[in-house]
């Protein structure tokens, strides 16, 4: 048994001599190698020296400079392509998350047409409802607030700015022309009953619309208001289904790019908060006074005075409510507007601006967003210049309807050379 182990151990040590022996000959190889290479190297530093009548640093340094250059320029080719990649990367992707977006925020239904309008099976119906001396008319525009036409046949049409007042005289119409008792005490108490009910159908809607965009524990006095939005429409949009909308398609942005998706929930959802408010002013205005009445945090107040870009943007969150806001309205069949009403429109900002003392000529902008206005150095110094272009802004603002504030800028430029030059 020993003698067995013994010579394992010499075969061992056998094999350890053969495998040492192998390492010294590839070291000598590697040493003689090595001194081979660096006496090339030191036959190209000669050379070097000796054709370009460089010292040996110089020679160096040349090497150097050479090597830099090509790895430079293999850096810069190689950093251009990865931006050209990065870039076409970046678009593609940009557009798959605009459109994804989109196919998030899509409703199965589409923007209803708010329209005021009665229909009745017979004319004789029509008596019932104008009264002895038209007096039940007369009682139902003063307590409805809108006006009632009924030279159409077939049709009882109602005509209001107010679309809340119109909503509630339609309903309030439908049942009185199932009663038999219209006279103006009964038109009177259908009126207040139907603007109860109403009410409570608005709370209902704004406490719907605030689930549907998972928002909770509002104050309980925005639900009747965001549920005015059902009864409002702007371009024939619905403002409730373009709020529901828009709002889907900004938080599926925010969520794909890393940004705020509560600030942009809510920025979205309380955008157009100010066109069902009362109050003077845009309703970019209105809407962030309301929601500073109920102290909400600055970025999301921001988000809808900046939605407009009535304020140059502070946040990412922002631009966000103003993409989707842009994606929502824009759309085919979101909004419609004749195009000659839209011409027109432009022409009565501009007609209104000329109609100014000291106005050379005036240009709408930007869809009706921005007005310039040529003054006439001669005719008003600047001072005047400044008041002009605010009572022009404050006049194109109440007469047109146009989203956010007008921007009136008016020009005033006076040239004095002397001496005068002549061909």
């Amino acid at each position: 048994m020993a003698t067995n182990t013994q010579q394992d151990l010499i075969q061992l040590e056998k094999k350890l001599l053969e495998r040492q022996d192998k390492l010294d000959d590839l070291r000598d190889k590697l040493d003689t190698e090595r001194e081979s290479i660096e006496k090339k190297r030191l036959d190209y530093t000669k050379k070097l020296e000796k054709v370009a009548s460089m010292s040996r640093e110089d020679a160096n340094k040349q090497i150097l400079e050479e090597t830099e250059k090509d790895a430079s320029e293999m850096m810069a080719k190689i950093i251009k392509d990865k931006e050209e990649e990065a870039k076409i990367t970046g678009e593609k992707k940009a557009q798959e998350i605009i459109l994804d977006s989109i196919k998030h925020g899509a409703l199965k239904f589409i923007p209803e047409y708010t329209v005021s309008v009665v229909r009745i099976a017979e004319e004789d119906i029509k008596g019932r409802i104008i009264g002895k001396e038209g007096r039940n008319i007369r009682a139902f525009e003063q307590a409805t607030g809108v006006d009632v036409d009924l030279d159409e046949e077939g049709i009882i049409r109602l005509s209001s700015f107010d679309q809340i007042k119109r909503e509630v005289a339609r309903r309030a119409l439908e049942i009185l022309l199932k009663d038999t008792r219209v006279q103006p005490f009964r038109i009177e108490e259908v009126v207040k009953q139907t603007r109860t009910e109403l009410e409570k159908i608005m709370s209902d809607e704004g406490q719907k619309l605030a689930q549907e965009v998972k928002v909770f524990n509002l104050p309980s006095d925005l639900y009747p208001i965001l549920g005015r939005m059902k009864f409002r429409t702007s371009y024939g949009q619905n403002l409730l289904v373009h709020t529901l909308e828009l709002t889907k398609i900004g938080t599926h942005i925010a969520a794909e790019i890393g940004a705020n998706e509560d600030v942009v929930r809510l920025g979205c959802l309380f955008h157009d908060i100010g066109k069902v408010v009362e109050g003077e002013g845009s309703h970019v205005t209105l809407g962030v006074d309301l929601l500073k009445r109920y102290s909400f945090p600055d970025p999301i107040i921001n988000a809808v005075w900046e939605h407009h870009e009535d304020k140059p943007f502070s946040s990412v969150e922002s631009v966000i409510v103003h993409i989707a806001d842009a994606i929502s309205a824009a759309r085919p069949g979101a909004r419609y507007e004749d195009i000659e009403k839209y011409g027109q429109r432009l022409t009565d900002m501009e007609k209104i601006a000329k109609n100014y003392e000291g106005v050379e000529d005036a240009y709408a902008f930007e869809a009706g967003r921005e007005l310039r206005v040529i003054i006439n150095p001669g005719r008003l110094n600047d001072a005047e210049t400044t008041v002009l272009a605010r009572k022009i802004q404050e006049e194109v603002s109440k007469s047109q309807a146009v989203p956010g504030v007008v921007k009136v800028t008016a020009i005033r430029e006076f040239r004095s050379v002397f001496p005068e030059t002549t061909s």
